[in-house]
């Protein structure tokens, strides 16, 4: 590729025709040359920036990602209070997945056709996320807003798990917009199910809860 195509390339035009080739045909299905053409595109300039279909998608789950983070921590900037931090992140977070975004939905299910190296900086690049929202979550817990003993590891996946299947079954035309899905998911995780004369009646089958452990360093801290 010469130095002016490298100027006119329009690499996020084609990370956008990618991703919506990705979530109309499947990873599997979908071709270079098919991106290529519909983004108007030599295959070789492909190629030259992308040396294989699998460095495309890492580099489209790369960008949503980036994405989901600036959201998040501009959502949470909002506030100082750490449990209302977290709040607004699970709303940015839920805003995000259901934005249309097709780089969004890639990266929520086409990370699974990776395998390798590939997989690996996926596995990376998630892990960073999920660091970010582990730091707010022990932020919460540090300040005393948290019960003692509280898996905060468990707390993350079950606020993940149930965030980002509202992708499957969410319409526009429902009785909840996204921000008063997140806010119910939320009140479900702060305050419980039980009424407040059923929160001291502990099953004696449950286990103790463990204390959680200290977290990870996020990679920005090791920066």
């Amino acid at each position: 590729m010469t130095k002016e195509a490298l100027r006119t390339f329009d690499e996020a035009g084609l990370l956008d025709t990618a991703a919506r080739l990705f979530r109309q045909k499947g990873f599997a299905a979908t071709t270079l040359r098919e991106i290529a053409q519909a983004a108007g595109v030599l295959p070789g300039s492909i190629h030259y920036r992308y040396p294989a279909k699998e460095a495309l998608l890492v580099a489209l789950m790369d960008r949503a990602i980036e994405r989901a983070i600036a959201a998040v921590r501009t959502a949470a900037a909002q506030s100082s209070d750490p449990t209302e931090r977290v709040r607004l992140g699970l709303r940015a977070h839920l805003h995000l997945l259901l934005s249309g975004d097709d780089g969004v939905y890639v990266l929520l299910y086409d990370w699974r056709s990776l395998t390798g190296r590939a997989r690996d900086e996926i596995v990376r690049l998630r892990d960073r996320y999920e660091a970010f929202w582990d730091g707010m979550l022990y932020e919460a817990a540090g300040a005393g807003r948290l019960r003692p003993g509280v898996d905060l590891k468990l707390v993350r996946l079950f606020g993940f798990g149930a965030a980002n299947w509202v992708a499957t079954w969410y319409s526009p035309d429902g009785d909840r917009t996204p921000e008063q899905i997140a806010d119910v998911f939320w009140s479900y995780m702060a305050l419980g199910l039980l009424s407040d004369d059923q929160r001291a009646v502990t099953p004696a089958n449950m286990p103790a809860p463990e204390p959680p452990s200290p977290p990870s360093p996020s990679p920005e801290e090791g920066r």
